[in-house]
């Protein structure tokens, strides 16, 4: 009878290695969220855990230690500090924004130099998410179907026809074992008008974009390399020094080099025309707290009367007043006869406006940026 030892073949969750993109300045939630300062670094569900930790915490069961964190130089020891964990040579610092093609690029790249059979998952540190047991399953699934051959976007199933998100038309079912919802990807849509938006809500063939990818990293850079071979290139050259005494100097030489584009139009979308997509519907609850409004919908948070407050010690007075209050001073506010205000108080700058207007705080941002006034940015 043999004696030769039989080796299991190695399970696709094994392989998964998470990636936390932690970068955007997040300027509809100005003057809370600063370029030095951004939204994921912040408690906005009054959990009392930042989005950055609470997506390293819903993440760690999925991959434990094997996570990827990529941000700006100037939030290194922001980040250093909430999440201890992370070791040097899991922290890829960028130097100035290059969007999230390089960004995410750039993990797959020295992911695939330390192992090429390793399944990657991008989850951006400023998305705000429950139960974590669903998205965990939805992650699995996802990672089943990665192994599989397929680059995969977990889709979020619409609430409502919204006009601030791209769209995923979803096609067949792919019968992944593992992955029962797994579907096959036809498109990916633009942020459409009302109208078109209740189509889609309607059909039930279409999921919102979350900007969560899952793939095997040697299909990733395999279109990168097909689509922008020049940014392909450079991120090879950093990849290949990443784990060696040149790390710093060859970062510092290509990356501002590098050019800037999204993720999705350098990989995702065309890797869907060649068929090489899948979408798992994710059923669990998602926010990308992309504006004061969508803080108030986060129902963790300390409630008075009918505000929304948000801040460590906040002495806020309401009487029939609504809306969301996030302070960061010792200040006392007092709302009166108010409807669907939105107040954030910082000792350099205070914001009033109201829900309905929330998203044009950029236009604000922008208007300062111009004048010179970068000092509260």
């Amino acid at each position: 009878m043999s004696t030769d030892k039989v080796t299991s073949p190695v399970s696709p969750l094994d392989r998964f290695y998470a990636v936390i993109p932690a970068g955007g300045v997040g300027t509809r939630l100005w003057p809370l969220s600063r370029a030095a300062a951004p939204k994921f670094l912040h408690d906005l569900t009054g959990s009392g855990s930042t989005l950055l930790r609470a997506t390293y915490d819903r993440l760690h069961p999925l991959a434990g230690d094997r996570m990827l964190v990529v941000t700006g130089k100037a939030h290194r020891d922001a980040v250093c500090r909430q999440l201890p964990e992370v070791q040097d040579a899991d922290l890829v610092l960028e130097s100035e924004p290059k969007d999230s093609g390089a960004a995410i690029g750039l993990a797959a790249a020295i992911l695939h130099e330390r192992d090429p059979d390793t399944i990657m998952g991008s989850f951006a540190a400023d998305q705000v998410i429950s139960p974590d047991q669903l998205f965990q399953e939805a992650v699995r699934e996802a990672i089943y179907t990665a192994a599989a051959g397929k680059i995969v976007t977990i889709g979020i199933k619409p609430t409502h026809p919204s006009t601030g998100f791209g769209y995923i038309r979803s096609g067949q079912v792919l019968h992944v074992e593992g992955a029962p919802s797994a579907q096959d990807v036809v498109e990916f849509v633009e942020k459409p008008d009302e109208t078109v938006a209740q189509q889609y809500v309607d059909s039930g063939n279409y999921v919102w974009n979350a900007g969560m990818f899952v793939a095997p990293v040697a299909l990733l850079l395999k279109h990168l390399e097909a689509n922008q071979p020049e940014l392909f290139q450079g991120l090879q050259e950093i990849a290949r020094a990443w784990d060696t005494p040149e790390r710093d100097e060859v970062t510092a030489r290509v990356w501002p080099t590098l050019p800037k584009i999204a993720i999705d139009y350098a990989v995702a979308e065309p890797a869907a025309e060649a068929g090489d997509v899948a979408v798992v519907p994710g059923t669990f609850r998602w926010d990308d707290v992309g504006d004061f409004a969508s803080v108030g919908r986060l129902n963790s948070a300390k409630e008075v009367d009918d505000v929304t407050v948000l801040g460590e010690g906040a002495r806020v007075f309401t009487e029939n007043s609504s809306g969301v209050v996030v302070t960061d001073t010792k200040r006392v506010i007092a709302l009166i006869g108010i409807e669907d205000v939105v107040i954030v108080d910082t000792p350099d700058a205070l914001l009033v406006t109201t829900m309905a207007n929330s998203q044009r705080v950029k236009a604000a941002v922008d208007a300062l940026k111009a004048s010179g006034d970068t000092d509260v940015l």
